[in-house]
């Protein structure tokens, strides 16, 4: 089976976009794209725990909704949410409704403000993480990595909750930390475009 799909413009792209109507724009204009705004990266890292056991499709469809739950992912407010905000999140229909999950959000976002006040930024630890694309395996043949595996010990390490390595190399795979188009995806090019342009944080 080939590793692309034929888009509506005729242009191939990696076959995994097909599998839902709303993915092929998130493929075209995000997935893999480098990211450096602190408030994205954190959001990511979020949404990534909830896909945690659940489709991706599930969290992207309800990415309007986790945004106004959680005050578009601004860690220096959901780091003040208290066990009312909880409830209130377990109540709300339009997120996943799993204690477990939103307390780890909450309890990641104030790791993620001690982390900005120890490093600067919260993108200046992330892309310390960036694999050695000489080091990388076929696009998309992996669910995690030896870079995956060392930023979840260190998160860790740090107290945060729901980053495993596998939620950590699909954040690294979504965020652009590397370029896991398949060959002969029309987007690979523009992704890797936009990574030289990229200045590291």
């Amino acid at each position: 089976m080939s590793d692309t799909i034929e888009g509506p413009d005729g242009k191939h792209r990696c076959r995994w976009c097909d599998a839902a109507p709303e993915f092929l724009h998130y493929h075209d204009t995000e997935w893999g794209f480098p990211v450096s705004e602190d408030q994205r990266l954190f959001e990511k890292l979020c949404l990534e725990s909830f896909q945690s056991g659940l489709s991706w499709r599930t969290i992207l469809a309800k990415r309007e909704n986790f945004r106004a739950a959680f005050h578009h992912f601004d860690f220096n407010k959901v780091a003040r949410f208290t066990e009312r905000d909880v409830t209130r999140l377990l109540k709300d229909e339009g997120i996943v409704r799993h204690r477990g999950k939103i307390e780890a959000v909450i309890n990641n976002a104030k790791k993620a403000k001690e982390l900005v006040q120890q490093e600067g930024s919260l993108a200046s630890y992330l892309w310390r993480f960036e694999p050695d694309p000489s080091t990388l395996a076929e696009p998309q043949s992996a669910s995690t990595s030896a870079e995956s595996v060392a930023l979840s010990k260190d998160l860790k390490k740090r107290g945060w909750k729901f980053v495993g390595p596998t939620t950590a190399y699909a954040f690294m795979q979504a965020m652009g930390l590397l370029n896991d188009h398949v060959e002969g995806c029309v987007i690979r090019t523009k992704v890797a475009s936009a990574r030289k342009r990229f200045k590291k944080p």
